[in-house]
């Protein structure tokens, strides 16, 4: 009988298994040392960075935006405000799905396309991570409730509460004040990031965007411990932003009112003047926009409303509208004419309607017909007589013509403290050569002489240059704020540095040609006369007519057969009181008509607005400059 054979070698296992023990334990004790080593490492030698580490994991330092300053007029009317409001915002790092998120909160406030293609825009622009984005602005309460009782559902959205700028009085001011606008990339390359790290908004447009350095603040910061889901838990320290500074303005909104009341319904610009200081007064736009529809958002559809409109609301035609300043400039250049030596007070010429260059058959035509008879100066402002400034002008050519007038500042900007200003044209020989590569005609010159052809203004130069004419040539710098109030001190800003004042060879021109101006309101005969009716304090102005097309030689204007965009613009200067003027005003109606009947009634609301409450010193004032008391005249002696 065969051996059976042995298949299971009880020993030699025995040998396998302690070696692959032994050989695994020993990959178990180096790797043990080394994690222990690694272990070691870490908390050991590189404890103090990983403990800083894991504290701003838990604790970090948060930006806290400043409160806007506040815009207020002459006598502390509120004009721009900070109110509080409630959005609900998106932490997209905390969505899973940002679009679910949105459908979400669509179910209980309204959410148009428009709010979601701005809100992804504003997340596309968010400066830091883990940071939450507004969806939507301005909730009201019931709004607030819907979304309070469904947070625990959605852990990605919040409620937050902050001031959003207002304008109370919404587009009277849009053009002035201006308004604030989601800061973009561009905006924020160009400013202080670190003091913008918490801010939304920037100033755009008008005082907003001028001075914005001083109504921003200084922003602040605060230390907070979050828990694991980002939520703080506490404040450890906190370093309280200073608010931007409260700007006071020239700006009379009494007078403002009159203004806008005045011009409704109408296009056109307003800008009342003080002749002593340069504070405007008035600056009106119209048609203008409510400028609360910019600051959290306009939809797609109002702006492109607002952008295509043939009425231009967003154009600021009080300093970016170049018109025709038409017989408005027909005082400067009659002491243009005095002070060259081409005229005189006493020289005569006689009107038949028109005016005609040697050996030209072109007819340079008056506004009546068959003109205005025997003219002199006086007669020639007060009529406001075309035939004889063409005359005038022609004496005078073009370089003299503008050599006088720059200093009443035609053809420059006048560094109000707006944005955007346009310089206008004063044209002259040089400036042709220079633009149009052409040379200068005798016909420009003439229609020069009744501010039409090339020469352009901005309402805001008419009204400098007629402070300039009240101030008997004292030259002044237009201002829209006042002063500055940080902490609760008010600081008046100094006056700009001003050219020269224009002298005159005889200064009794200057009470001449007032005095002409004067006429054209208070005599029966002067082109505003109308104004006059009821009057309680005398005005000296002058009324203007600028085409907006130009009429061929034997038609005549009618402007019942012209389209209402084709009509003449009407103008007016103004100051008052004559023997001490407090107000200077410029006013322009677009395709108004004549100046004295359509824009002479606003330039007259505005003036009693601002005059007739403080009538009673004026006069007295007045009354104490003409007769000197004997008190006064023993301390002179």
């Amino acid at each position: 009988m065969t051996k059976p054979s042995t298949f299971k070698d009880h020993y030699l296992e025995t040998r396998i298994f302690k070696r692959r023990a032994l050989t695994s334990a020993a990959i178990v004790f180096f790797a043990m040392l080394l994690l222990i080593s690694r272990l070691f490492y870490l908390q050991v030698y590189q404890h103090d960075t990983y403990r800083t580490k894991a504290e701003n994991n838990r604790i970090s330092k948060e930006p806290i935006a400043p409160n806007r300053g506040l815009v207020f007029d002459r006598n502390g009317v509120l004009l721009a405000d900070n109110q509080p409001t409630y959005s609900v915002s998106i932490i997209k790092e905390r969505s899973a799905d940002i679009n679910q998120t949105i459908a979400n909160i669509g179910k209980l406030i309204t959410i148009t396309q428009d709010t979601k293609k701005r809100f992804k825009k504003r997340l596309a622009q968010r400066r830091r991570p883990y940071s939450a984005v507004p969806l939507r602005y301005r909730l009201n309460e019931k709004e607030i409730a819907q979304l309070a009782v469904n947070l625990h559902k959605m852990p990605s959205v919040s409620i937050e509460a902050s001031l959003v700028r207002s304008y109370p009085h919404k587009d009277a001011l849009a053009h002035t004040i201006g308004y604030v606008g989601r800061i973009n990339q561009r905006e924020l390359k160009k400013v202080n990031t670190n003091n913008y790290s918490a801010t939304e908004h920037i100033g755009k447009t008008g005082i907003e965007r001028f001075y914005e350095d001083q109504l921003h603040g200084k922003v602040g910061y605060q230390t907070v411990e979050t828990d694991a889901k980002g939520r703080i838990t506490r404040i450890l320290d906190r370093e309280s932003p200073t608010p931007g500074d409260n700007l006071h303005l020239y700006l009379d909104w009494p007078t403002q009112q009159a203004a806008i009341q005045s011009l409704a319904g109408r296009r056109g610009a307003a800008i009342a003047i003080d002749p002593k200081t340069g504070g405007v007064l008035a600056f009106l736009s119209m048609p203008a926009f409510d400028a609360n529809l910019f600051v959290t958002g306009i939809d797609y559809k109002s702006y492109n409303d607002l952008r295509d409109s043939r009425s231009r609301p967003l154009f600021n035609r009080g300093i970016q509208g170049q018109y025709p300043p038409g017989s408005t400039i027909k005082p400067i250049i009659g002491l243009a004419g005095i002070e060259k030596g081409a005229t005189s007070w006493e020289h005569t010429i006689y009107d038949p309607g028109w005016f005609k260059l040697e050996n030209d058959d072109h007819l340079y035509r008056d506004w009546k017909k068959y003109g205005h008879g025997m003219v002199n100066l006086d007669k020639a402002i007060m009529r406001s007589c075309d035939t004889y400034f063409y005359a005038l002008a022609h004496k005078l050519g073009i370089d003299n013509i503008h050599d006088f007038m720059a200093p009443f500042g035609f053809g420059t900007r006048t560094h109000i403290d707006l944005i955007s200003e346009k310089p206008g044209i004063l044209p002259s020989r040089f400036w042709k050569k220079a633009t149009k590569s052409l040379p200068w005609y005798p016909g420009e010159t003439l229609i020069s002489g009744i501010g039409q052809g090339f020469m352009l203004a901005t309402p805001l130069q008419l009204a400098v240059s007629t402070a300039i004419l009240a101030n008997r040539g004292k030259m002044i710098a237009p201002r829209m704020v006042r002063s500055i109030e940080s902490d609760g001190v008010v600081t008046h800003l100094p006056t700009p540095k001003k050219n020269n004042d224009i002298i005159l060879n005889d200064p009794e021109n200057w009470k001449k040609i007032i005095a002409a101006m004067v006429k054209v309101v208070h005599n029966p005969r002067g082109t505003a006369h109308k104004l006059s009716k009821g009057l309680k304090y005398t005005m000296a102005g002058k009324s203007g007519t600028a085409q907006v097309f130009t009429i061929k030689q034997d038609e005549k204007y009618d402007e019942s057969k012209i389209s209402e965009w084709n009509r003449d613009h009407a103008l007016f200067i103004a100051f008052a009181p004559v023997d001490d003027p407090i107000i200077a005003v410029a006013v322009i109606v677009e395709n108004g008509g004549g100046g004295g009947t359509n824009a002479g009634p606003v330039a007259r609301a505005m003036m009693d607005a601002y005059i007739l409450p403080q009538l009673g010193s004026i006069q007295l004032n007045s009354q104490r400059h003409s007769q000197p008391s004997s008190a006064n005249t023993q301390r002179h002696e």
